[in-house]
């Protein structure tokens, strides 16, 4: 979603949550009504001092403006999905969101033949959440990895080196890594 959107809708969000009219809060922000209007249109080029202005008016901070914190609801249909080469796995991202700290939700798809899904620690307090969609695979800690067969759930600390391995032909694997806030600085990596 592109950077306008985001901040269309999450503006949209927070005004009406507050029950604020576009008048209202361009009084408030000591912005034309126009101006808000565009900006919640995802119109226009805001600055970062209009931004700024509509953050304070709304009492939050410019990243929740900016920052994708999810839809009400949000369809991810498996036609349109994206898998993109990470490692020795195929990986399609499915969500992220931004709260007290970072969600990153994906597919893993696993072949047999191709070398373990080695992935390097995370920061500390980081978890994954695995529900094993298919087949049979070897996860979690590299020194430490349990058996997960399809409708089994495991998780683990994502803060040592950790493995995904296919023990069947294929295997997915559908998974919630969850990380501090500042572990994603520069960027939010999905594995």
């Amino acid at each position: 979603m592109a950077a306008n959107d985001i901040l269309a809708r999450n503006l949209r969000r927070f005004r009406e949550e507050r029950k604020l009219s576009l008048a209202e809060l361009g009084r408030r922000s000591g912005l034309s009504k126009q101006t808000v209007l565009l900006v919640e249109a995802g119109s226009g080029n805001p600055t970062i001092d209009t931004i700024d202005r509509l953050a304070l008016a709304l009492d939050v901070s410019p990243r929740a403006l900016l920052s994708e914190m999810g839809t009400e609801v949000l369809v991810n249909r498996a036609q349109e999905g994206r898998w993109q080469q990470q490692g020795g796995a195929d990986v399609r991202q499915l969500d992220q969101a931004f709260g007290s700290g970072y969600v990153v939700n994906a597919l893993i798809r696993l072949r047999s033949g191709d070398e373990p899904f080695l992935c390097p620690a995370r920061s500390r307090g980081s978890l994954r959440h695995c529900y094993v969609v298919d087949g049979v695979v070897s996860i979690g800690p590299v020194a430490k990895t349990v058996t997960g067969r399809r409708g089994d759930f495991v998780r683990f600390p994502a803060d040592t080196d950790h493995v995904f391995e296919t023990l069947t032909e294929t295997a997915e694997v559908l998974v919630c890594t969850t990380a501090p806030q500042l572990s994603m600085a520069g960027g939010v990596r999905v594995f």
